[in-house]
């Protein structure tokens, strides 16, 4: 039969053309993002594989870095330990010089000096080491869970994958500061150390501050006391809603004449004694207390070998936990790309195919659309 208006040979072949055009646009758009699923259509189960993996690997990959950033820390924290070592070993041998009998008392004196320098220096260490601003050996450091000296590394991709390790005052608090409350003033003096806070009552409120790192970070005794008050004044003024003010000498000035209800500031001093509170009060200015020292410095170098040994273990530990990480993240994101991406011997086979098929698909249809022609014979004549 032969027929003008529908042309079913040139619809079958447009049919077939749509469908390979869309088979073509896929296997283009699979080739140029070098993804197999580029959207749900393409494979709904597999894009839903494909995305958990994603949150998975990408949280392995925050892990691994987690891991790094501990070891940085710890291998921070180690190190200050070592000088400390090393003072504490040269204080145990100034100990032992001082001891010999072969030495005056002017002799002992100048040894003692030194030993006193280095004892100084020790506690400094601990009061001043940080790392991304944190204090690690002065036992000031508490988690939002509110533990002391628990550090808690996220070392997995999902919640609570954690490995802790508790990091003790390793110091000895040497603060002598003092708050007096005079008319409408509060006159900070002495020498105050990280974690020191100060306390003052108004009748049932009481307000604290906390000494910190920055307070002390210039090393400078009266400008620490200006930093110390013009922060207490901040705070005083937040929260009892008046004007308080500090001057460069440490004295804070209230508005009023005299703070209604002010009871005497107290300072306490948090984690009074460290692992080394022991070496506080030595001296090698005699035999006798040379010898004292030379066994309270054993003392002393062992806390900080127990202490070592412990951040040495948990970095080993922190290493073999990033390696496994690393492996896991790398199998993960091998099983991923077997389902997401883009094949690229199949694909290209595909588009090959698929072009081949579309060329002759239109050659097709222009064979089709030339067909109805023929009628025109049956109407010549």
């Amino acid at each position: 039969m032969s027929v003008i208006n529908t042309n079913i040979k040139s619809l079958i072949s447009q049919n077939a053309m749509v469908k390979n055009n869309r088979e073509l646009g896929t296997a283009m758009q699979q080739l140029s993002t070098g993804k197999r699923i580029n959207s749900a259509k393409d494979d709904a189960a597999g894009l839903a594989i494909t995305s958990r993996m994603t949150s998975q690997i990408r949280g392995l990959d925050q892990a691994i870095r987690n891991g790094n950033d501990a070891i940085s820390m710890l291998q921070t924290t180690e190190g200050a330990m070592v000088e400390m070592t090393n003072m504490l070993q040269r204080m145990r041998e100034l100990a032992i010089q001082a001891a010999n009998d072969t030495y005056t008392q002017d002799d002992r004196d100048y040894l003692n000096l030194e030993f006193q320098q280095l004892k100084t220096e020790i506690n400094r260490i601990t009061r001043d080491t940080q790392w991304n601003g944190m204090d690690v050996l002065n036992g000031t450091f508490v988690n939002d869970a509110g533990v002391e000296g628990k550090f808690r590394f996220q070392l997995g991709s999902n919640a609570g994958q954690v490995i802790t390790h508790t990091i003790g005052p390793m110091g000895f608090k040497e603060s002598t500061g003092e708050a007096s409350l005079g008319t409408g003033t509060l006159e900070l003096s002495g020498n105050f150390s990280v974690g020191d806070k100060i306390s003052l009552t108004f009748g049932d409120k009481t307000i604290d501050y906390s000494v910190t790192g920055n307070d002390l970070i210039s090393g400078d005794e009266a400008m620490s006391l200006e930093s110390i008050a013009k922060n207490f004044a901040a705070k005083l003024s937040s929260e009892l809603g008046e004007d308080v003010t500090a001057d460069a000498s440490g004295v804070i000035t209230f508005d009023t004449t005299e703070p209604d209800g002010a009871d005497d500031p107290v300072i306490t001093y948090v984690n009074e004694k460290g692992a080394l509170d022991n070496i506080k009060g030595l001296d090698i200015t005699t035999s006798s207390n040379s010898n004292e020292a030379i066994s309270e410095m054993d003392k002393a170098i062992n806390r900080i070998n127990q202490e070592r040994a412990g951040i040495g273990a948990v970095i080993n530990r922190v290493t073999y936990a990033t390696d496994n990480l690393t492996n896991v993240s790398q199998n993960t994101s091998e099983s991923r790309s077997r389902i997401l991406d883009t094949d690229y011997a199949k694909a290209s086979a595909e588009l090959a195919r698929t072009q081949i098929i579309s060329q002759a698909a239109t050659a097709m249809l222009a064979q089709a659309n030339q067909q109805p022609q023929t009628v025109l014979k049956l109407l010549q004549g």
